[in-house]
């Protein structure tokens, strides 16, 4: 298959506040061209095909969410296991009664503040929602991303779109055009390439299917910020505090259906071995030079994930792409420093680091 590639990075805020704001005539020819192809790309959609696309928190790879055959395509492309449920994405707020007709005064308050953003609602599904979407559950896990090229995929294909992350299964997530090309080139019909994602991470995942709103997967939208929203306790799933499940999930669990992407599988493993170290932050330094150096001894080609104390933001922004570029440069061992778990969004880069990880943490 040839997939072909759309240049859209002029399709951002700074541009879009040039043509609109201050009537720059070369910035509007610049957006207007990027929205006629992600016209293109939005017809590719809506005839079946597969679209890669940026989101502010990490390339997606969409299908028509109402096209059971279309879905199934991205798990094929992706090599992704069938009852992983995908997030459906949508561009307007009032689209999510395309897909529940559950809107509870929680997910209401939660709409008006966190949307467009990297928030994902779990609410139960309208029975028209393909089963391949939902990975059978009943279910669906909506968000409107806050993305100029998404939104206007989005709109200009008219439907709900279906999207997990734009790489192949277990791989750390796409946060540049670049590594969705090298994942997925050759596998799928179109790639929007856009800039670099700002946030890095993908969304929170909440549950408001039950009576206690649950986080399934941690992200920049913390657990306290929405419990202020909703004047509540927000709970955690217990999954996420486990650090003994290296190869996924073990018995009653391994049989169940992930409610949210990421719950069961392995995901964001770069190529090289990693470790992640944990422990006073002196001491987690020294041991990273100690390790690093045996291991070159050794012959084997060593890289360092340190990001600054409480650089939370900065090491959600770079995390996949430094295990990208680690992967490229050939390294063998990657020795990374834990993040404090106290801040929310240390704890959801943290979430990425140790499944990337194999659950492999010394402490020092």
């Amino acid at each position: 298959m040839e997939t072909k590639i759309y240049q859209v990075e002029d399709l951002n805020a700074d541009m879009l506040d040039k043509a609109d704001v201050y009537g720059d005539a070369a910035a509007r020819q610049a957006v207007d061209a990027a929205r006629a192809a992600v016209g293109r790309a939005a017809g590719i959609l809506r005839g079946g095909g597969l679209v890669a696309f940026p989101t502010e928190t990490v390339y997606g790879l969409g299908a028509d969410a109402f096209n059971e055959a279309a879905v199934r395509k991205v798990y094929a492309a992706k090599g992704r296991p069938q009852d992983n449920p995908m997030i459906v994405h949508i561009a307007r707020a009032s689209d999510v009664g395309a897909l529940t007709s559950a809107l509870s005064p929680d997910m209401v308050k939660l709409i008006e503040c966190f949307w467009p953003g990297s928030l994902t609602l779990i609410v139960k599904k309208r029975a028209d929602v393909p089963a391949a979407v939902t990975g059978g559950l009943d279910t669906v896990a909506v968000r409107m991303p806050d993305d100029p090229v998404a939104a206007e995929l989005i709109r200009q294909a008219g439907t709900p779109v279906a999207a997990p992350s734009a790489n192949l299964s277990g791989k750390p997530s796409p946060t540049k055009a670049a590594h969705v090309i090298r994942d997925l080139g050759g596998r799928i019909d179109v790639i929007l390439a856009g800039g670099e994602c700002r946030v890095g991470i993908e969304s929170t995942v909440l549950d408001l299917s039950g009576e206690t709103p649950v986080i399934l997967r941690p992200g920049a939208v913390t657990a306290d910020q929405i419990a202020d929203i909703l004047g509540k306790e927000v709970e955690t799933d217990p999954a996420l505090l486990r650090r003994d499940v290296p190869d996924g999930l073990t018995g009653a669990d391994a049989a169940a259906a992930p409610k949210a992407p990421g719950m069961k599988y392995r995901h964001y493993a770069p190529n090289a071995e990693m470790l992640v170290l944990e422990g006073r932050r002196d001491r987690v330094k020294n041991e990273i030079l100690r390790l690093k150096a045996l291991n070159e001894k050794l012959g084997r080609r060593v890289g360092t994930m340190l990001f600054e104390e409480k650089s939370f933001t900065e090491a959600a922004h770079g995390f996949f792409s430094e295990l990208r570029d680690l992967d490229d440069a050939g390294t063998d061992l990657i020795l990374a420093g834990a993040l404090s778990e106290n801040d929310g969004l240390g704890f959801a880069v943290m979430n990425r680091m140790m499944k990337a990880a194999g659950y492999n943490i010394i402490k020092v």
